[in-house]
């Protein structure tokens, strides 16, 4: 599934092509994706213009002149084609502008989701409501973290999966700023101290820069909307690489936690 810098990766594609742009034709060509698309979505936003576009956690957002955001998710294999030559089959929301752009939702699992909502309802959204802070943002330091653990008992690989703990981070750079931190996957939450807080943020801020930079990882199905596949991957420390030797020389190695692959360094990480 695409997470955090795959999305920033795609907005920022997005961005250049739709940014400031006029809606002349919004097509919904099924009834659902994860979800059922609003009915109203094609009213609302043919003859809108294109403000501004974002991301909140693993959802880009669409920002138009009417005060309404547009949100998708990409799921597990969504992606926005820019300028197709032909509509395809899972091509299942199409968007053209008044200078004759067109970009296409491609999902053929159909995990994937849109919607809309008023602007200055977005916090209030039913996914963003309780979500935590951007870990880009300043709002994510150890102090917040810190506070968002206390008392729990859970792995602290499991409460940074949790996005009410912090939002948009996914298995592979939870994976990736762990080592970086030297944090064990399976440590007690609560029990990590401030410093290697501090540690583990300046990891995971370091590590999706690093990866938004990159356009991203390789993933099975994503692309960026310019077709592009992102290069990260090939700077994993230990993400897919079990049984090959860690940076200390020691074997990295693979465990199942509630259905997800976690890689991880016995040596480093304490």
């Amino acid at each position: 599934m695409p997470e955090l810098p795959e999305v920033e990766t795609t907005v920022s594609g997005l961005r250049s092509v739709l940014e400031g742009e006029l809606i002349v034709h919004a097509e919904p060509r099924r009834a659902d994706l994860r979800w059922p698309i609003p009915p109203d979505l094609r009213q609302r936003l043919t003859g809108a213009r294109i403000e501004t576009l974002g991301r909140r956690a693993k959802y880009g957002l669409i920002y138009t002149d009417r005060q309404d955001v547009m949100i998708f998710h990409l799921g597990m294999s969504g992606r926005w084609r820019v300028d197709p030559v032909e509509i395809e089959k899972h091509d299942h929301f199409i968007l053209e502008t008044a200078s004759g752009r067109v970009v296409a939702l491609n999902d053929h699992r159909r995990f994937g989701s849109l919607d809309i909502t008023d602007s200055d309802k977005l916090d209030a959204y039913r996914f963003f409501a309780t979500m935590g802070p951007e870990p880009l943002s300043d709002a994510f330091d150890a102090s917040v973290l810190q506070k968002a653990l206390h008392g729990r008992k859970a792995p602290i690989k499991a409460m940074l999966l949790n996005q009410n703990i912090v939002a948009g981070l996914g298995n592979i750079y939870v994976c990736e700023a762990l080592h970086m931190a030297g944090i064990d996957p399976i440590s007690p939450a609560s029990s990590i101290s401030k410093p290697r807080l501090s540690r583990l943020v300046v990891a995971i801020k370091e590590v999706l820069t690093a990866a938004i930079a990159a356009g991203g990882s390789t993933l099975r199905d994503f692309a960026a909307p310019d077709g592009a596949l992102g290069y990260f991957a090939k700077d994993w420390r230990v993400y897919g690489r079990a049984g090959e030797p860690c940076g200390c020389g020691a074997t990295i190695l693979r465990r199942v936690d509630s259905g997800r692959s976690t890689f991880y360094c016995p040596k480093c990480q304490r």
